[in-house]
């Protein structure tokens, strides 16, 4: 069970950035900065931007070099980090609770006051292209990268979130400071915190340290993708077995119909080990190792994908397959008793995977920047229980359909 809607503390600081917190009684306390600006909002030549900033700014701010910055919490055992999205740039820290105010502090002198020195940003590029170089040695990451780009042509949903080396190559510190001044305004961002620190000092520390920045409102708006066209794509890879990506594009955060294709893809294809195509193609034939399905909502669209790897003698045979398990849930209804199973299932996982204080943290941001409140996550429980079969085979034929599919195939090189 999530905690109970009264235990949230939220506020708004004077200059419009909210912030939420949740005391429970464990000693390790979770702060992050949740910034709404991530790989979707860059504009023409500026791919890659968002992560680049990430990384640039533990580069030094006004008052500390970059050894002072990563000292300030290693050396008490704490942890910073950071990461970027397609839609959200995170910086978080993860500490015992003794150590909050300076955790607080050090996040917000790096949003706020970090300076991008050129020397910095300069060494930065290479750190971020060989980034880029790992991510292509990684055929089971990069595939899906490419297949994005099939579901959102021309838009930024379909770029690399590290962009390539072109991009990042040609960045420089006024490129950095324009995205930060369209995209880091107050009404975007968001402070979480999580652990056993009392509201009134987390409020205290938030007004002394978040309050004084003061930006205008965002005008920055986004624009959905449109013009998908599916397509089939095959070609050769640096591997040595095929992996093939299935999929098309799906519904948005606010959509209600996407609850019912979280459930469908969960039982087709989630992370337990009696989803459908584990069972129907992995445990019955032994022809593939990774198979999966995953749905993940965006804004204002998602992505529906089933991804598989196998041995090129068995490709064809475990792409049929697939294909007739995707039929499947077109064509038959989901039983009473499948039907009640697969709901427990996914809820179960969803309360395994927000049983931590990080996770917590994360939850409790992204829904502060989604709903202006915090989502118990009895309210998504409720929304899968509601869930009906007509549900499922209605998102199946829209999502499932064979003539809006895409797939993508890297093939090991012959010979």
């Amino acid at each position: 069970m999530s905690p109970d809607p009264s235990t949230f503390h939220t506020w708004t600081l004077p200059n419009g950035l909210r912030c939420v917190h949740l005391e429970d009684g464990r000693n390790v306390g979770h702060c992050g900065l949740l910034i709404e600006a991530g790989s979707r909002d860059e504009l023409a030549g500026e791919n890659g931007l968002a992560h680049f900033i990430e990384h640039s700014l533990f580069k030094g701010t006004t008052k500390r070099r970059t050894f002072h910055i990563l000292n300030r919490l290693d050396s008490v055992g704490a942890e910073l980090n950071a990461y970027t999205s397609k839609e959200e740039t995170w910086i978080t820290a993860s500490f015992l609770s003794e150590h909050l105010e300076r955790s607080v502090e050090l996040i917000a002198d790096i949003a706020f006051h970090s300076t991008f020195p050129e020397k910095e940003i300069a060494k930065e590029r290479d750190v971020i292209i060989d980034e880029i170089h790992a991510w292509r040695d990684n055929p089971g990451d990069a595939i899906f990268d490419e297949f994005q780009s099939i579901l959102y042509p021309d838009h930024a949903l379909g770029a690399n979130i590290l962009g390539d080396e072109k991009s990042v190559g040609g960045f420089g510190r006024e490129d950095v400071l324009r995205f930060i001044e369209r995209q880091y305004r107050n009404d975007r961002l968001v402070f979480s915190s999580v652990g056993p620190m009392p509201p009134k000092k987390v409020k205290r520390l938030t007004e002394k340290y978040l309050s004084d920045r003061q930006t205008a409102s965002s005008q920055h708006a986004r624009i959905a993708p449109e013009g998908y066209t599916p397509q089939r794509i095959e070609g050769e890879n640096a591997v040595h077995q095929v992996h093939a990506v299935i999929g098309a594009p799906g519904y948005g955060m606010g959509d209600p119909k996407r609850t019912a294709l979280m459930l469908l893809s969960n039982h087709l294809g989630g992370p337990g080990m009696n989803a459908r195509l584990s069972l129907n193609i992995r445990e019955r034939y032994g022809i593939c190792y990774n198979i999966e399905s995953s749905f993940f909502p965006y804004a204002d669209t998602g992505e529906f994908t089933v991804y598989f790897g196998t041995d090129v003698k068995t490709f064809a045979r475990a792409e049929r397959l697939v294909m007739k398990e995707l039929r499947d849930a077109r064509e038959k209804r989901l039983g009473v008793v499948t039907l009640k199973q697969a709901k427990q299932q996914l809820i179960g996982q969803i309360g395994l995977g927000a049983d931590s204080g990080a996770g917590w943290m994360s939850t409790m941001g992204k829904s502060m920047m989604l709903y202006d409140r915090v989502r118990p996550l009895e309210e998504a429980f409720h929304a899968i229980e509601s869930v009906t079969a007509d549900d499922v085979l209605e998102v199946a034929n829209e999502v499932l359909d064979p003539d809006r599919l895409s797939t993508l195939v890297y093939f090991p090189p012959k010979g």
